[in-house]
């Protein structure tokens, strides 16, 4: 009995866990380039009350045994990089990625971080930053103050026209990861390298598996709400049916009490 109470907390525990991973999807399907996060559950230990394959003692082995399990805990939480919807801003410093990759940002401690929100502005200095004011890296150039255009090319040439009638050209790049799902999620769309992911690969957009960028577009959260919705259904009945195997194991052994007196 206290194992049957053990084992349905622990799953109520991870559909605590797992409602709460998926009310975070939900809280962002509108942040811009936001990948929802798909959770993994691996079961406990068990206690083995009679092995496999032993002797049934007349020189037979017995093809089977008796098992029984502790429950079950979340394993991991892996970001799904699967491409989001693009939509038309009309904003020239908005940057959509279709494909793979990631834009490189660099914070003021010298750290090389990484993201796939392309809401480009500009400072009093003519960098290109981000919405918390960290400068993008990758080939970005600052823009002079007399500009009056700027087109971004699908395989990242950008070209920045000035007033005295001339222009100036850079390119881009992109960088992506042998397992992007082992990049750590710090917040504010920024991703970090880890031993895990592997180390950033850069190379040129729209070449060699590398996504193309889209001017005036921005990708859009790529959570699908119908569907998270009928998981935190799916997430709740386990929930509910977790607590009923407590409620049942509570009055049996309350029965069993009940006998011995």
């Amino acid at each position: 009995m206290e194992l049957a109470l053990y084992s349905a907390s622990t799953g109520m525990e991870a559909q605590q866990r797992n409602l709460d991973i998926m009310a975070n999807d939900i809280a962002n399907v509108n942040t811009t380039a936001y990948k929802r996060t798909h959770s993994e559950f691996k079961d406990l230990m068990y206690q083995t009350l009679k092995p496999i394959g032993t002797d049934s003692g007349d020189g037979t082995k017995t093809p089977t045994g008796i098992q029984v399990g502790n429950g079950t805990q979340l394993a991991a939480t892996t970001k799904v990089f699967t491409q989001g919807q693009l939509t038309q801003t009309g904003n020239e410093l908005d940057l959509a990625i279709e494909g793979n990759g990631f834009l490189e940002i660099n914070t003021p401690d010298g750290r090389t971080l990484y993201t796939r929100d392309g809401s480009l502005k500009l400072n009093a200095d003519g960098q290109f930053v981000n919405i918390e004011g960290l400068s993008f890296g990758s080939g970005f150039q600052d823009v002079p103050t007399n500009y009056e255009s700027i087109t971004f090319s699908s395989n990242g040439t950008v070209t920045v026209a000035l007033s005295d009638g001339t222009s100036q050209t850079f390119n881009v790049q992109l960088a992506k990861f042998p397992n992007p799902s082992g990049l750590k999620s710090l917040g504010n769309n920024l991703f970090e390298q880890t031993e895990a992911s592997g180390e950033a690969i850069l190379g040129t957009p729209n070449q060699d598996g590398y996504g193309s960028l889209r001017q005036y577009y921005l990708e859009m959260s790529n959570v699908n709400v119908v569907q998270s919705m009928v998981n935190m259904i799916i997430a709740q009945r386990s929930y509910e049916m977790n607590s009923k195997s407590i409620q049942t194991a509570d009055e049996m052994m309350s029965r069993v009490n009940q006998l011995k007196h």
